[in-house]
């Protein structure tokens, strides 16, 4: 048997204020975008936007459904997006947010699971790393890459050959 151990490393801004510029602007797309999200179930707004290689940005907001599961996450909703119609471009960096009242939370959001593989996909999909900015109110987390999301993922080379 081996022990063995797994950490990330990132960043934490003290708001959206204190992000460089280009991390400031990724974060107020994905605040517009929580802002047209239909979500009149959970009435939590989630948007996210990802920014390509070659400076498009790409949103998108979750969309709930009566019939749940069948809703969509920003997350899913802007990378499903970027691929349908990018997908010779890279994704360098998302930024997701959340409202609920019409202001962003005070924390930071996350991804759920399904969105964290689907982002890790495509980094293994691209070969390149895609930063990761989760804004709240209180504070900014960044992380280098989707990977850091869940270190422990399903991956490609984890299918049986």
């Amino acid at each position: 048997m081996k022990k063995r151990e797994v950490s990330i490393s990132f960043l934490e801004y003290s708001g959206i204020d204190e992000l460089p510029d280009a991390d400031r602007s990724l974060v107020e797309e994905a605040i517009s975008a929580a802002a047209g999200s239909y979500a009149p179930y959970s009435h939590f707004n989630v948007g996210a936007a990802i920014l390509l290689d070659d400076g498009m940005v790409v949103r998108g907001a979750n969309v709930e459904n009566a019939a749940f599961p069948s809703g969509s996450c920003a997350e899913k909703t802007a990378l499903s997006y970027s691929v349908a119609n990018h997908h010779e471009k890279k994704a360098v960096a998302i930024a997701i947010a959340a409202l609920t009242g019409g202001e962003l939370t005070d924390q930071p959001v996350p991804p759920c699971g399904n969105c964290r593989q689907m982002l890790i996909e495509e980094e293994q999909r691209t070969g390149h790393p895609m930063k990761v900015i989760l804004a709240g109110k209180s504070g900014v987390t960044v992380l280098a890459n989707c990977q850091s999301l869940m270190p422990l993922s399903f991956t490609r080379s984890n299918l049986a050959k």
